[in-house]
Formats: C-alpha cells, sequence, structure tokens
C-alpha cells in the first residue's frame, strides 16, 4: 500500500481530488484530503479522512449520500465516476439475488425513508444480505430525523473507508 499512497501523495491538486471523489462524494471532504497530503501512512490518511468526515456540515454529508445509488438501484442522484459505480455494484452484491418481494420491499420502504428523512438510505451493504439490508432499513425508520442523520454519515464513513483500502490497493 506504501507505493499506492505514494502515488496518491504525487498526484496533481486535481486528479487527487478525483480520486478522493471516488471514495466519498462531499467535494468539502475531497478538497480537504487534498490539501491534507502528503499522508505517511495509511493510518494517517484513515485518521485525517475520520477527521474532516466529521467536521462536515450536514449538507456535506448529504452531498456525500447523493453519490449512491439507492439500495437495489444502478444510477446514483449525482453524477458518479465509472470506478465508483462498480464499487456500488460490488458493495450491493447482496441484492442481486433477493427475491422479488424483497427487491419490492426495498423499493417501497426507500421510498418511505427518503421521504421521512430527506435523503436516502445508506448502508455500509458489503457483505450483507438483500434481507439484511431490508432489516436495517425497517429498524432505521423508527429513528428521529437528527438521530438517522448521525447513523446514515456515520455508514458513509465506513464506505468511505473501504473504497479508500479499494482506491489504494488498486
Amino acid at each position: 500500500m506504501t507505493q499506492s499512497l505514494q502515488w496518491l501523495n504525487q498526484l496533481s491538486a486535481e486528479d487527487a481530488e478525483a480520486e478522493f471523489l471516488k471514495c466519498c462524494g462531499s467535494k468539502n471532504w475531497a478538497r480537504q484530503m487534498t490539501t491534507a497530503r502528503p499522508f505517511a501512512s495509511f493510518d494517517r490518511l484513515a485518521a485525517e479522512a475520520d477527521r474532516v468526515w466529521w467536521s462536515l456540515s450536514g449538507q456535506d454529508w448529504l452531498e456525500a449520500f447523493r453519490a449512491h445509488p439507492k439500495i437495489g438501484e444502478k444510477k446514483a442522484a449525482s453524477v458518479q465516476a465509472e470506478q465508483a459505480q462498480s464499487w456500488s455494484a460490488k458493495e450491493q452484491a447482496g441484492v442481486s439475488t433477493a427475491s422479488t418481494d424483497t427487491i419490492q420491499a426495498l423499493a417501497k420502504l426507500n421510498s418511505a425513508y427518503e421521504g421521512r428523512f430527506g435523503f436516502i438510505f445508506i448502508v455500509c451493504a458489503s457483505g450483507k444480505s438483500s434481507r439484511e439490508m431490508l432489516e436495517i432499513l425497517k429498524t432505521r425508520m423508527r429513528n428521529d430525523p437528527a438521530t438517522e442523520l448521525r447513523i446514515a454519515a456515520e455508514e458513509q464513513r465506513k464506505i468511505t473507508f473501504l473504497r479508500l483500502e479499494k482506491l489504494l490497493n488498486q
């Protein structure tokens, strides 16, 4: 990973920002991560990614959420890099084998969730089955909006860390 970290550190600001945006759709997060370079280790990169993420505004978080397709869908509300689309598809692989009933239930609850909270349901879907995601969605529908925004932000943080690892291990 050190060689990949060296690659990331040496990219132009524009290219580095584009790479960071593949990991997290918040432009503010990507800009701050670009400015924070160079990183001596993945641990330093991860610590800075975490620090920057939790310093962002709710609007920045919502921007990041829009860079994801809804669970069970392929297109995000905002433009996604091809690599980010590929990562999303792999992360949501548990939905590809879902029954029609489960897919319909996910679509219905996704819509209800978005209506209730004003943003799409975000979950770190890697390794989760469609049924697990459906149960998580049902449970999270009971949250108040402020609590749910923090939970969704934590899920986005988890996704970002997985994608940073993928970015540096490609």
